[in-house]
């Protein structure tokens, strides 16, 4: 199965930081998961307004198939002025509502103060809520105090959410093998 970890910001490497350890606590937990990083710094992004797919550039659609093609995603973001990274909406809505349609998500976040975690429950939730995701009910939110030098993660508490964001997700992956993405709603 194909694992989507998605680094949702174009600038910052925290974000990053904590995309690659949870990459490595899920290989711990099942190496036989296809984990692929992708940055969405690494993308040509046009603005999205509603024209057709095709009308688009090729890193645009070639977003949108990457994920078409998941089985599974970790979001990763930054919290910037209490909202989500335009370029992560942006993504989220070249996607067909069908795209991530019962496909596990978890989340892992990152920001200034700790309030900024509500951003989490306020606004990423609800529009994976709308995608019908199934995304795990435990997600990770860190702050600078959390890294050293070098973006090292040095608490271990939340090196402990990580490895337990981990299992979770790995179990809803499992669970997701037998849950029929067709739905009776198709047209």
């Amino acid at each position: 199965m194909k694992i989507l970890l998605i680094d949702g910001t174009i600038i910052g490497s925290k974000t990053g930081a904590v995309l690659e350890q949870v990459k490595i606590y899920i290989e711990q937990l099942n190496d036989e998961l296809t984990l692929e990083i992708i940055k969405l710094a690494d993308f040509n992004h046009q603005f999205v307004d509603g024209r057709p797919l095709g009308e688009y550039n090729d890193d645009m659609r070639r977003l949108v198939r990457e994920f078409e093609e998941a089985d599974g995603y970790v979001l990763a973001t930054p919290i910037f002025q209490g909202s989500i990274p335009g370029v992560l909406k942006n993504a989220f809505d070249m996607l067909h509502p069908r795209t991530m349609r019962y496909k596990p998500v978890s989340i892992v976040a990152n920001g200034g103060t700790f309030q900024h975690h509500l951003v989490i429950e306020n606004q990423l939730k609800p529009i994976l809520d709308y995608f019908r995701c199934l995304v795990t009910p435990n997600y990770v939110y860190t702050t600078s105090s959390h890294f050293g030098e070098g973006n090292i993660i040095t608490d271990e508490d939340v090196h402990d959410r990580l490895r337990e964001l981990a299992r979770v997700f790995v179990q809803y992956v499992e669970m997701s093998k037998h849950l029929s993405k067709d739905t009776i709603d198709q047209p």
